[in-house]
């Protein structure tokens, strides 16, 4: 082993080299040596001499300036080659480490705000994308930067979103792309502690310039959430380059085939991280430790969480200790932890992290489909579609659990944004260079009877219509919201649902529909802020036992009171939601089928009229409506139009 050390980011040979050897600086697995007079902002890198057999999964090339796993900064990017890291014996000494003080930054009492999940709305953020278009009014230094969030915290605020959920911002390979492309997403980490050094309008203080964001995310009362990747590195399979841990130990790090020492591939991108190894666990936790303490992040979002259960050879384990360890970790005690519950070679464990644990919290898979299918218009759908407004009781059966550690969501990155959703009936990711082999095939949408873009003012209302519906389902149900960056600007992908390697305006959020979107943006803070000012929609219980002594929280009707429809052919359903202490009562009704439908009213709390919130068949702004400017329901029946929704509410506090 080798320790270099350069004066200069651009250097290829080093300024000092220090040659460890194995008596004074190994101890155990690990090998360390203590500098005295290193400095703040010195750069680093390692070398590890040793064979080269990739049949007995060894990877060891001199030639190859690893970068220090624990690395809080990296620079170089400017002369890195990914082709040239890949070579055997080829000099690659572009990227490297930089020793970053963890004490100088002044946090000026930074507290987050630790919202609990019963009163939290997500926001699920692409970091350049959010602000990297010319139409989102800023200047060209800070478009597609940290600090382009911050200068756009007024519109979140005035969204409603309580947590910014960040898609990886771990330093990743951006190179890692089909020819030509990029990998714009970012799930191809290179160090598991450092911020991803583009993303920063001075590269020279990324470390410091993604604090600042954290600290405006706060002083506004709104959290931050990490996308983390600890399912596999941009090192890839035995062909990708080496970069970190392949040249220090790669048989500790990833999973390899006892018996050929190939990689294993649970993850789709070449390898895994042997998450159950010792030393794979403390570099995981550690990280995360790093991020809780030292950058004041609120929580993560485990991408493929599935692959940390795994053991060392793959095989799922019922306890696995890496996630044990992060729920009991006492640095990590109180932030939110989400699991993305699946792998693509399999495991799909929606209900398992949240039946297991007490912190976890769950991307919920089939909320997702199955509200996409009930709008769309699939059969046998009512009965589904009224588990998932409760929670999913019939999959998160854990006694006395928390119903928003259920994580719901209609659109993500991955898939049809909530525009394209009701516009496409195909993906068409012809540009990403796959043949369009690439993204998911159950898309569950429905294009409203053209496939693109449309100038049918009829297709139009009915796309509006149905997108409002999505949204209406997602906020009435019980359980925590997510959207994805600019649904509620009718953001589109143009049919691409893996536009992962798409960095330009296709992915850019167009600021410019602000104004011209349907109506859209309003509907949705409207939405936001009634659901969030309503304690029906902060409760930490499942509202199945929820049962108040006076009356039920929740009861199911359909076209006629009591009576809710769940054959095979019904389109609609409907119900009350109650909570008498707090003097609220709501009724909901969902119509996905093609006729309008007459639906019976229950009676208003008394002394009380219903007056109508929602009602998605009517234009902007009529489609929602203020409390104080709510109209009265005097009628006993609601003649709810075709593909709609309604909410109405009585009560005396109002």
């Amino acid at each position: 082993m080798e320790l270099q050390f350069f004066d200069h980011e651009d250097d290829r040979e080093p300024s000092q080299v220090f040659k460890l050897k194995p008596r004074e600086n190994k101890t155990f697995y690990y090998w360390h040596i203590f500098i005295r007079g290193a400095r703040a902002g010195q750069l680093y890198g390692w070398r590890a001499g040793g064979d080269y057999d990739h049949d007995q999964g060894l990877f060891f090339d001199e030639s190859k300036l690893l970068i220090d796993p624990y690395a809080k900064d990296v620079v170089g990017f400017a002369n890195y080659s990914r082709d040239d890291a890949k070579v055997f014996g080829k000099e690659n000494t572009a990227l490297k480490a930089v020793v970053v003080d963890r004490f100088a930054y002044d946090w000026e009492d930074d507290r987050g705000p630790r919202i609990p999940f019963s009163h939290t709305v997500i926001y699920e953020m692409h970091v350049a994308g959010f602000t990297k278009s010319e139409s989102s009014g800023l200047s060209a230094g800070l478009r597609g930067s940290y600090r382009g969030i911050i200068e756009k915290i007024p519109y979140l605020k005035e969204l409603g979103v309580t947590t910014v959920e960040l898609m990886p911002v771990q330093q990743f390979d951006h190179q890692d792309g089909p020819p030509g492309l990029s990998n714009y997403w970012g799930y191809s980490p290179i160090s598991f502690f450092s911020p991803h050094k583009e993303y920063a309008s001075d590269r020279a203080n990324s470390v410091d310039e993604f604090r600042d964001l954290v600290k405006a995310l706060h002083a506004n009362g709104m959290e931050v959430i990490l996308d983390v990747v600890f399912n596999h590195t941009a090192e890839n399979d035995r062909f990708g380059p080496t970069l970190c841990l392949r040249g220090l130990d790669n048989r500790t790090y990833y999973i390899l085939d006892p018996a050929t020492n190939a990689y294993q591939d649970f993850t789709g991108c070449g390898n895994t991280l042997k998450a159950e190894h010792p030393v794979v666990a403390k570099l995981i936790l550690d990280s995360l430790r790093w991020w809780v303490r030292d950058m004041h992040v609120d929580g993560f979002r485990f991408d493929l969480a599935s692959v940390l259960s795994r053991n060392v050879y793959g095989a799922p384990l019922e306890r696995p200790p890496i996630l044990f360890a992060i729920e009991s970790d006492p640095v990590l005690a109180g932030t939110k932890l989400i699991a993305e519950a699946w792998d693509p070679a399999g495991l799909y464990q929606i209900g398992w992290f949240v039946n297991q644990g007490d912190w976890y919290a769950e991307w919920n898979g089939p909320f997702r489909d199955d509200v996409r299918k009930f709008v769309r218009g699939d059969e046998k759908m009512v009965r589904p579609l009224m588990a998932r407004i409760l929670g999913s009781a019939d999959i998160y059966r854990k006694t006395r659990r928390d119903p928003n550690r259920s994580i719901h969501y209609v659109t993500c990155h991955d898939g049809f944004t909530l525009n394209d959703l009701v516009s496409y009936n195909h993906k068409h990711n012809e540009v990403n260079g796959h043949e369009n082999r690439d993204g998911n095939d159950q898309t569950y949408s429905w294009n409203c009877g053209v496939e693109g873009e449309s100038d049918d003012a009829k297709v139009e209302r009915l796309r509006l219509r149905q997108m409002k519906n999505l949204l209406t389902i997602l906020f009435m149900s019980q359980g925590t919201p997510m959207l994805s960056m600019g649904d509620e600007l009718r953001r589109s992908l143009k049919g691409n649902n893996n536009a992962y390697c798409q960095d330009n305006e296709i992915n850019w959020l167009d600021w410019s529909k602000e104004s011209a979107n349907g109506g859209m943006l309003e509907f949705t803070r409207k939405l936001i802020r009634f659901t969030q000012s309503l304690g029906v929609f902060d409760l930490d219980h499942d509202l199945l036992e929820a049962i108040n002594e006076r009356e039920p929280y929740i009861q199911w009707h359909g076209v006629r009171l009591h009576e809710p429809d769940t054959s095979d052919w019904s389109h609609s359903i409907a119900f009350e939601l109650r909570d008498v202490l707090k003097k609220e009562h709501l009724y909901v009704a969902f119509n996905a089928y093609w006729r309008p439908l007459a639906f019976q009213l229950p009676a208003p709390t008394e002394g009380c009229s219903w007056r109508r919130i929602i009602d998605t068949y009517r234009p902007s702004p009529e489609d929602i409506c203020d409390l104080d400017q709510a109209p009265y329901i005097k009628a006993d029946v609601y003649r709810l139009q075709q593909r709609s929704s309604i909410v109405l509410i009585s009560g005396t506090q109002f």
